[in-house]
């Protein structure tokens, strides 16, 4: 007899023994294993919010029910039993990735004999006969296996696309667009639909020459072939060359100048010219830019400047291969310093501008911070802009020196001079910037720095120096 199902009951709270109500009204032969079965089932910890507690109840009721109806309540392993909401998850799973029912056929035969051995089929409702007129259970219908194996899918029921959910229902908007959406991809594949394109300009056949007569034309970005009415050509570029230089010693204005020497190039690069005026337009613009601090665009001369001297075009070499080696230093970029050094001949090696700038490198790998200043103060051309880059940290690391061999005190001109500063006063602002607040002392009218009470002050702000080290538009 079917034990009496109660009413259902609130889950226990979080913590507590679960104590439900069917707990409370087992028949005395129900084992303990069921009861701990239906206490799991309303654990906390066990209820899952996209399940009501109707659908619980009533699966966990199938599921006890059945297992009294078949004889096999003392028998079955409770322990492991799936709990009846994973009964419920796994039934759900199995009607979205079921495939579409096949039209009706001859039911096959079924085997007459059921053990009940490692699986144990439910009881249903319709039974047909064998052949040898045995009743032998309906096993094609869901509901011929247990609760717990509802989600045993077959391998091709378990590779089902998902979308095959939706083919008993053609007539649904979400399935109409996809059909529509299949429809028109196949007849843009046939030649149906066709996309209009522009159609790209033919190649020329060679560089194109400019008509554009403007002295002074802005730098745009090109996103197409270039137009020829738009581009100027060479002796109408020699002439805003002219104007550009007249009005940088007049005006000082970096935004236009720069915007004006980056549509030059651009002019140069389309109409293809490589030649000695090409190599001015780049130099004048990367010593701007150097003036300006401005390493992106001085990086993109000094890059096509290399290459136009490679071609044997008249120029500056040595002065912007002097460049080259303070920016290396600038940035510690050993690799490419090295192969700037491997690539110097003797007699480049003995140019001026050259020969300080590998005393540079000579100076700072010996940490001869006295002999490195007194070059700073010799720089020729305009390398010392490039020096300015990096002149703050090796201040710094002469400033860590200088308190370790110097005790108890110096005198603040004395950092003055060696560090080549402009004034004691900016030499003093640049100890206090650097965490020395405390270590400048008046004593009768002269200003002393206390290098021993400095001890390892400057090694932070020299390492965080260091480390920063602005590479943008590196060569």
């Amino acid at each position: 007899m079917m034990p009496t199902w109660p009413a259902a009951a609130p889950p226990p709270p979080v913590g507590a023994q679960p104590a439900t109500p069917y707990a409370a009204s087992y028949p005395l032969d129900w084992p303990d294993s069921v009861r701990r079965y239906v206490q799991r089932c309303f654990m906390p910890s066990n209820l899952d919010p996209t399940v009501s507690r109707a659908d619980l109840e009533s699966k966990l009721k199938e599921t006890i029910t059945w297992a009294n109806e078949q004889g096999v309540m003392h028998t079955l392993d409770w322990d492991s039993m799936p709990l009846p909401q994973q009964m419920i998850r796994d039934e759900r799973t199995r009607a979205l990735l079921a495939p579409p029912p096949p039209p009706p056929t001859a039911q096959p035969l079924q085997q007459t004999n059921v053990q009940m051995t490692n699986e144990i089929t439910l009881p249903v409702g319709k039974k047909r006969k064998s052949m040898d007129g045995t009743d032998v259970p309906n096993l094609s219908s869901a509901s011929a296996l247990p609760p717990w194996r509802t989600a045993s899918l077959r391998l091709e029921d378990r590779v089902s696309s998902p979308s095959d959910k939706n083919m008993g229902a053609p007539d649904s908007p979400k399935q109409s667009s996809k059909f529509a959406r299949m429809e028109k991809r196949l007849k843009r594949f046939e030649g149906e639909y066709t996309t209009y394109r522009e159609p790209t300009p033919p190649p020329t056949a060679g560089p194109i020459v400019g008509t554009c007569q403007d002295l002074e034309k802005p730098y745009l970005r090109l996103t197409s072939a270039p137009n020829p009415a738009k581009v100027r050509p060479p002796h109408i570029l020699r002439q805003s060359l002219e104007l550009l230089k007249k009005k940088w010693k007049q005006d000082q204005n970096y935004g236009y100048i720069c915007d004006q020497f980056k549509s030059m190039r651009q002019d140069l690069t389309v109409q293809r010219i490589r030649d000695e005026f090409t190599v001015e337009v780049y130099e004048i613009h990367a010593r701007i830019a150097l003036e300006k601090g401005d390493l992106g665009e001085y990086n993109q001369c000094q890059t096509q400047l290399k290459s136009l001297y490679k071609l044997g075009l008249k120029g500056k070499p040595n002065e912007f291969k002097a460049y080259r080696i303070l920016y290396y230093i600038h940035t510690a970029n050993r690799t490419e310093l090295n192969n700037a050094l491997a690539d110097l001949t003797p007699a480049e090696k003995r140019d001026p501008a050259i020969k300080h700038a590998l005393d540079v490198r000579s100076a700072l790998a010996l940490g001869n911070y006295h002999r490195f200043f007194q070059l700073y103060n010799e720089t020729p051309n305009m390398g010392a802009y490039l020096i300015d880059m990096f002149v703050g940290r090796e201040r710094l690391a002469a400033l860590c020196a200088i308190c370790k061999a110097y005790k108890p005190d110096v005198p603040l001109r004395f950092v003055t001079e060696e560090l080549y500063f402009e004034s004691d006063v900016e030499a003093a602002q640049f100890i206090i910037d650097n965490g020395g607040q405390d270590l400048l002392e008046d004593r009768n009218g002269t200003i002393v720095f206390l290098t021993a009470k400095a001890g390892q002050r400057f090694e932070g702000p020299k390492a965080a120096a260091f480390s920063r080290i602005d590479i943008k538009g590196q060569i």
